[in-house]
């Protein structure tokens, strides 16, 4: 049996079956022998605005230097699976209204048919829905999931953020986002930056960081994390000044989301060699200068010398 290349995702006819947790057995999946490599894709103006309402023949995707043929496009508004992954250690204490305002500005903006969910972390990582609800659409359980647990303790932003791309494995929707708000500190993880920095870039998620405010100004924050995270992802990483630009700062994410593009090709190299495929996204618009592409640089390819 074929399996997708990480950072792809393979045309597939899923059984229905509703939601399970993911704890569980997802449901079963006949694959077909055609790999799609499938881009979520921002583009930006000179003010760092997100661009909307571009045409495929807009773009122009590159494996390994060599033109693709982009076979899948969307530019609308589609559903998304996302999850807001929270920094709850003791320096979230005082500022727990921040981080529930901040996820209400979020969800405000979200499609009816979105998928939500929340991970809190200190020393511990969290899901703030309920046991065996792995997702959901109601404002009043999300809001219920961000104040569910109390601020105190120590910092696992690794785990917090592979547990998060686990998770997203999950979804039912193509586009899959992670929303973190962390200083980039971390002092308690079982994973390694690197573990970390690895599982976002195999995951086809893109990954938006927002600053909890100490990035600037605490001694153990560590911004070059969120800056990295959110790059390997084709993600943005965004450093507010303070709790209300935080707060902003989520309804930019949100917006983002709303107005980004997912490309989809199938390779030219054909091998599953297990190589690494640089990719690069091009913009051109007649009268339009200074366009910023935001999209994952690459994937891995599958290998069947490793059985998969």
């Amino acid at each position: 049996m074929l399996r997708r290349p990480a950072g792809c995702i393979v045309i597939a006819f899923l059984l229905s079956a509703p939601l399970v947790a993911r704890q569980e057995t997802p449901a079963a999946v006949f694959r077909s022998e055609s790999d799609l490599v499938v881009l979520h894709v921002n583009v930006f103006d000179g003010r760092s605005d997100a661009v909307p309402d571009l045409m495929q023949h807009a773009f122009r995707v590159l494996e390994n230097g060599s033109p693709q043929d982009v076979t899948f496009f969307a530019g609308a508004d589609v559903p998304v699976t996302v999850g807001l992954i929270l920094d709850n250690s003791s320096s979230m204490i005082a500022r727990q209204s921040m981080l529930v305002a901040g996820g209400k500005a979020f969800a405000r903006s979200s499609h009816p048919e979105d998928e939500l969910f929340t991970v809190h972390f200190n020393e511990h990582v969290r899901f703030g829905l309920p046991p065996g609800l792995p997702f959901t659409n109601r404002q009043t359980l999300l809001q219920a999931a961000l104040a569910r647990f109390r601020p105190g303790g120590m910092t696992a932003l690794y785990d917090a953020v592979i547990a998060g791309l686990d998770h997203l494995e999950f979804a039912n929707h193509q586009k899959r986002v992670l929303v973190v708000l962390s200083d980039g500190d971390d002092n308690a993880s079982r994973h390694s930056r690197r573990e970390m920095m690895e599982r976002a870039r195999a995951s086809d998620a893109i990954v938006y960081t927002i600053a909890s405010g100490d990035s600037r100004q605490g001694l153990d924050a560590n911004p070059r994390v969120l800056r990295e995270l959110a790059e390997v992802s084709g993600g943005v990483a965004l450093f507010p000044d303070d709790d209300s630009a935080v707060v902003e700062a989520f309804d930019t994410v949100a917006a983002n989301v709303r107005r980004g593009y997912l490309l989809g090709y199938s390779p030219t190299n054909a091998a599953h060699d297990g190589s690494f495929r640089r990719v690069e996204v091009r913009v051109a618009v007649p009268g339009k200068r200074n366009l910023k592409v935001r999209s994952r640089d690459g994937y891995r390819a599958v290998s069947h010398a490793d059985g998969r």
